[in-house]
């Protein structure tokens, strides 16, 4: 049996890239923490960010894990260097679509859904550097969205009315382009569609960092050869809450334990 691949986010939205991971490399163990104890990591201290991620990067090592996903964009600006200065391993963090959407963009107008603390890094104001000088680019920080999806709210009016209230300002500036930046928003997908004109394009990195990291993986021939990989779930807040939403978001029932760090 292939040592398992391990995933954390601040909560249930890293689902969205265990889904990718799980549709391209379905013979690989996956262990998924969600930190749902301290969700979201966007308006929190980047100290913070950067101790839970060493807990909980420790915590899948002892796990066996033998490569790590950062499947959260603060989690990645915060903590993904000194992860990787500390673990002699395979791992790959997350940013936003910047470089796909300035590609994409047909008006040269492109819009930032994201949390606060991604927003406000400086990993973030690097990538509108390297790959935006040629877009205008409009950002929009998004407080409230990743509670709905961790209490698996995904139609509801609440959801809706903020993402009214989010979306109506990067259409009035034009944008024909959106970035969905934080692991939490796929799964809003259904409900912007519904209230977004049809050709506004939706842009995330969920199957960007699946391809990174089985290319990663098989740079060294450590790519499962053989059967059927299993999935584990923790959470460092109610295991009960995340079992309860994981048939939507994660498409079939799973126990959770509770994170013990």
């Amino acid at each position: 049996m292939s040592a398992p691949i391990g995933v954390f986010d601040s909560g249930v939205g890293g689902l969205s890239v265990l889904r990718e991971i799980r549709r391209l490399m379905p013979r690989e163990n996956l262990l998924y923490v969600a930190d749902s104890g301290y969700v979201p990591y966007g308006e929190k201290p980047p100290e913070m960010i950067r101790e839970r991620s060493l807990r909980i990067a420790e915590f899948l090592i002892e796990q066996g894990a033998r490569a790590l996903v950062l499947a959260c964009n603060t989690a990645t600006a915060a903590a993904v260097n000194e992860l990787r200065s500390t673990f002699d391993m395979p791992i790959i963090g997350m940013e936003p679509a910047v470089k796909p959407a300035a590609a994409a963009t047909r008006n040269g107008k492109v819009g930032v859904l994201a949390t606060t603390g991604t927003l406000q890094s400086a990993k973030f104001a690097a990538l509108l550097d390297r790959f935006a000088r040629d877009v205008k680019v409009f950002t929009q920080p998004c407080p409230g969205l990743v509670e709905c999806v961790e209490q698996g709210d995904l139609q509801g009016a609440q959801v809706r009315a903020l993402l009214q209230r989010y979306v109506e300002p990067l259409m009035q500036a034009g944008c024909d382009t959106l970035i969905l930046g934080c692991t939490h928003y796929p799964f809003l997908k259904p409900v912007l569609r519904d209230m977004l004109p049809p050709d506004v394009q939706l842009i995330d990195t969920g199957e960007a960092v699946a391809r990174q990291l089985q290319a990663r993986l098989g740079e060294n021939g450590r790519l499962a050869a053989a059967g059927t990989g299993d999935v584990r779930f923790w959470s460092s807040g109610d295991p009960q809450l995340m079992a309860g939403v994981l048939p939507v978001l994660w498409g079939r029932p799973g126990a959770v334990a509770k994170l013990p760090v």
